[in-house]
């Protein structure tokens, strides 16, 4: 049964991607958007239906939906369309999660948007370079870059405010803080950075490993790739002479033949490659370090029970902003989100300050 906030979730896909048909510039991907934004519209309308509600209880877009498209204006939309399919996948598996709890069948494009958002693409009369770019697009750093900047703000204050908090404890917020808080920064952001350069790195060597073979194996036996795209092809429903006609021509062009056996059989993304290592790590390392310097600032400039307290303080406004944050993911309450966080965070603190004092006590006797 709809509610108030489902029909919220519909109002705001409906504004997301409008904004997303007005900002693209390819005029067939913008239509894609246009027609995504008339089915939550019309998704909305049949809740307020269902619900008895008069037209004018209609929500306008919220807080949520309208930060998103200042972000978007911003960063640039990727980062609104990377989200939004995120909210699609996470509302169609809630729904078809409840189906399967209260044993109601599962329909398909009625309750998996991502579904309709794919017939709306397979349907179109558009071109295979706009159907590429809008596959690469929806797949790229978009909303993913923006989680990752929120998480790892939040990995370095959560952990560098525990650090703190525990070498607080066992000092009393003498001078120790500081050089234990701005050690902790270095280490954690420098490992944080190393850490995404290898998994870049290795993913990228891998894959292209990969495709090496596999361009190997096409030179050397075209007619065992040529089979495999004929099978490619079957199992996508084309009927078998048909995909045999289509294997053969594609053949004719290795670098295409290789190309679609690289993404159909492989399943590797080409685009994915291009991403520079040196870059993620960097990155990761400067959004470790904002979140870990939080904690740390005050004990630059005070001591003692002052630093702990403003420490605390500053901290906690800092889980409630990254709290916040994380509702333009979930669609959760700002003010739930961001307390949860907050509660978190101290209760961690909390403990390493306990674990601190009674070390401190300890080593003082």
């Amino acid at each position: 049964m709809p509610d108030l906030r489902s029909i919220q979730t519909e109002v705001d896909a409906t504004f997301l991607y409008k904004k997303l048909a007005d900002n693209e510039e390819n005029k067939e991907v913008a239509d894609i958007f246009r027609q995504m934004s008339e089915i939550e519209s019309s998704h909305a309308d049949a809740f307020l239906k269902k619900l008895n509600l008069s037209p004018d209880k209609m929500p306008l877009p919220s807080f949520r939906a309208k930060t998103l498209n200042r972000i978007g204006k911003i960063f640039g939309y990727d980062y609104v369309l990377g989200v939004l399919m995120d909210t699609e996948k996470s509302l169609s598996n809630s729904i078809i999660n409840l189906k399967k709890q209260t044993k109601q069948p599962i329909t398909g494009t009625e309750v998996n948007h991502i579904k309709v958002l794919r017939n709306i693409i397979e349907q179109s009369e558009i071109s295979g370079s706009s159907i590429a770019r809008f596959e690469s697009r929806h797949r790229s750093v978009g909303g993913n870059a923006l989680r990752a900047a929120v998480l790892g703000g939040n990995d370095g204050l959560v952990s560098n405010f525990s650090l703190v908090m525990g070498v607080a404890g066992a000092t009393a917020g003498q001078e120790g803080v500081l050089l234990a808080g701005l050690a902790g920064l270095l280490a954690g952001a420098l490992s944080m950075a190393l850490g995404e350069w290898i998994s870049v790195k290795s993913s990228q060597e891998l894959y292209e490993n990969q495709m090496q073979i596999e361009m190997e194996e096409l030179e050397t036996h075209p007619e065992n790739e040529m089979k495999e795209l004929e099978l490619i092809y079957k199992a996508k429903g084309i009927p078998a002479e048909q995909a045999k006609e289509m294997a053969a021509e594609i053949i004719r062009n290795p670098e295409h033949a290789h190309e679609l056996l690289v993404k159909e059989e492989l399943g590797i993304n080409a685009e994915e490659l291009k991403g520079s290592a040196f870059e993620a790590a960097l990155y990761s390392f400067f959004l470790f370090a904002i979140g870990a310097i939080i904690p740390v600032f005050p004990f630059m400039f005070l001591s003692g029970i002052n630093a702990i307290l403003l420490s605390t303080a500053a901290s906690a406004v800092g889980l409630f902003i990254i709290g916040a944050a994380i509702t333009l993911f979930t669609g959760k309450s700002i003010w739930f989100s961001g307390f949860r966080q907050v509660i978190f965070g101290l209760a961690a603190a909390a403990i390493t300050f306990g674990i601190g004092k009674l070390i401190g006590v300890s080593v003082a006797g």
